[in-house]
């Protein structure tokens, strides 16, 4: 059965620049960033030293990051439901710029909640105290939701976005809404660099992973196997975008990292798709991309049907 939705949505999403943090109180960090000759001649155990300080301090400023993204939680909350009762003109009526104003209030704080969500899961990843609940449940009615959401936002800007549901058999234990927040990431990403008139899809299919052989070694045969044997589902994400250049395919997923890039004119704090990887490592799966610039990009990942 083929089923195609179309989409368009979201809001402009522009992340605030976070990254030039004081040290962590009652510690030194080197600030001097160049490359001498003398660096080369440090022995292994000395480089692996520089490593264990630089990971030790890279987690204490997540720690203080998740601190103070807990402590902006409430008072966020608090806002958001002012807005909420404003527009809802509970508490009298609103002219025209008044709606508007609150409008782009309500947008911009839902932004920085998104902030505070992200550095809280960020936070619980790197300290190994976010656990998965791996339940049986169906990856196409996961995507669903996510569509009904993002569906308004997709059509404001008045980009396409097609679901085509040509696979039943995706049921199989994963985390919901650990997924949903990953899945959500991706379409995020495609939102904010996919210009108005483009195109978004979103493919869910049967994948036969076999780890421990290349792609050039399998042959017609194998592939023809594939929905008898699939071992995972495959997700994809793909934009008519700006495109990532090659040399940043693996960068895109480093923590902070953020392509340099301002040709929609948005920022970004470099934690989408960091997140999107630990999740994805953490249920055994895979993520990685395709593109080129100017040509879009195709974010994939795989899942395991059975968890190791």
């Amino acid at each position: 059965m083929m089923r195609d939705k179309g989409l368009a949505v979201p809001t402009d999403h522009t992340d605030a620049d976070i990254l030039n943090l004081p040290p962590p109180r009652g510690e030194e960090v080197e600030t001097d960033s160049s490359f001498s000759h003398q660096d080369l001649q440090r022995t292994p155990e000395e480089l692996l030293k520089i490593v264990a300080r630089l990971q030790k301090e890279l987690h204490g400023r997540i720690i203080m990051l998740a601190d103070a993204a807990h402590d902006l939680k409430t008072p966020l909350a608090i806002v958001a439901g002012y807005i909420e009762v404003l527009l809802g003109e509970k508490l009298g009526a609103l002219n025209d710029r008044q709606k508007q104003i609150l409008g782009e209030s309500q947008s911009n704080c839902a932004r920085l909640q998104r902030f505070v969500q992200d550095f809280l899961t960020l936070a619980a990843l790197e300290t190994g105290k976010l656990t998965l609940k791996l339940e049986p449940a169906d990856i196409i009615a996961c995507v669903n939701e996510l569509y009904d959401v993002w569906l308004t936002r997709y059509q404001s800007k008045g980009v396409a976005l097609y679901f085509p549901q040509n696979y039943d058999g995706g049921i199989f234990p994963f985390d919901y809404p650990k997924i949903q927040h990953v899945i959500s990431n991706l379409l995020e990403n495609a939102f904010k660099f996919t210009p108005p008139g483009g195109t978004v899809w979103v493919l869910v299919e049967p994948h036969l992973w076999e780890r421990r052989i290349s792609q050039s070694s399998r042959n017609s045969e194998d592939r023809r196997r594939t929905l008898v044997n699939a071992n995972a589902i495959r997700l994809t994400v793909s934009d008519t975008g700006i495109g990532v250049s090659p040399e940043f395919h693996r960068e895109i997923f480093d923590d902070f990292f953020r392509v340099p890039s301002t040709e929609n004119g948005s920022t970004s704090t470099g934690l989408g798709l960091a997140i999107a990887r630990r999740l994805i490592h953490a249920h055994g799966g895979k993520i990685w991309v395709e593109s080129e610039m100017g040509l879009g990009s195709k974010f994939s990942f795989v899942l395991p049907l059975k968890p190791a």
